[in-house]
């Protein structure tokens, strides 16, 4: 699965486009793009890969994407069965950085809404966003012109001023996948995304960046400021807490689904990720949320 680049030049008479993206399920490509993209989901559930994160997305969800970031929305199983009468919806905006002027946001004024576009650039998931703000999203679809970029801007002001966040990518990812002068990196991303709950392998990894394993094991290393079976194993974690807030999987389960061979490795592992072992992390998301 190679990581693609997205033309999402705006064809039309605006400086930023506004969509409902409506399909049985989202379309399985590891992308990215040099717009910002604010996404909305309205129907379905799954799992979005944004950088080097692996989140649980359900109805409700709000998330701003930076630019240049790498990510993938991929729904559960279930979506992509030929019986399934599912669907798969989200609002969409795009927009680059200075889509109203190279120095509009600059201003004193605007700045809070710049140094949000700066925080965005890992991924950022807006959590206990009120109805209000998600219906505003929603009726731009029906602006145009004027009111359309004003009620944008409105939008960016509260999400700006939004304090209940969590950060997506981790500063390794952005600084390895900024400073990738080839397709090295790119390739071994998507190679990594496609497999990890697989039998990964450090050799297949190596033979896509055409390298001795010894020689890819140091420059993963190097760009990514840990060990590729380190990485591969916080992946692996990611989607782990994803089936255990699912809830359709017992542990035992869980463990094999995420590309462990073991639960005793699977449980010290989660422990050394997460802090918690996997049984503590249910619990405490169970009591976070009755």
């Amino acid at each position: 699965m190679k990581l693609h680049l997205l033309d999402r030049s705006n064809l039309t008479n605006s400086s930023f486009t506004t969509k409902i993206n409506e399909y049985p399920y989202f379309l399985k490509i590891w992308h990215y793009h040099p717009e910002l993209e604010l996404v909305v989901v309205l129907k379905s559930e799954g799992t979005c890969f944004i950088g080097d994160s692996v989140e649980k997305f359900g109805i409700g969800d709000v998330v701003l994407i930076g630019k240049n970031l790498p990510h993938m929305w991929l729904n559960d199983d279930g979506y992509f069965e030929q019986t399934s009468e599912q669907t798969a919806k989200a609002i969409a905006i795009h927009f680059k950085e200075n889509y109203l002027g190279p120095k509009f946001f600059e201003t004193p004024e605007m700045i809070h809404i710049l140094e949000l576009f700066k925080r965005a650039s890992y991924g950022l998931k807006f959590l206990n966003v009120n109805k209000k703000l998600i219906n505003s999203i929603k009726s731009m679809l029906e602006l145009e012109g004027f009111e359309k970029t004003m009620a944008f801007l409105h939008i960016l002001h509260a999400l700006a001023k939004h304090t209940d966040t969590k950060k997506l990518s981790s500063q390794g990812f952005i600084n390895s996948f900024n400073s990738s002068k080839s397709d090295t990196q790119d390739n071994v991303q998507a190679y990594i995304f496609k497999n990890f709950n697989l039998d990964i392998s450090l050799n297949k990894a190596a033979e896509i960046a055409h390298m001795n394993p010894s020689a890819f094991s140091r420059y993963f290393k190097r760009v990514n400021k840990k060990t590729f079976s380190r990485y591969v194993t916080e992946i692996r974690i990611g989607y782990a807490c994803k089936l255990l807030l699912e809830n359709r999987f017992n542990i035992s389960k869980i463990c094999y689904e995420s590309g462990f061979n073991n639960i005793s490795n699977f449980n010290r592992q989660f422990k050394i990720v997460m802090n918690y072992t996997p049984s503590e992390y249910l619990e405490k998301h169970k009591t976070k949320h009755d």
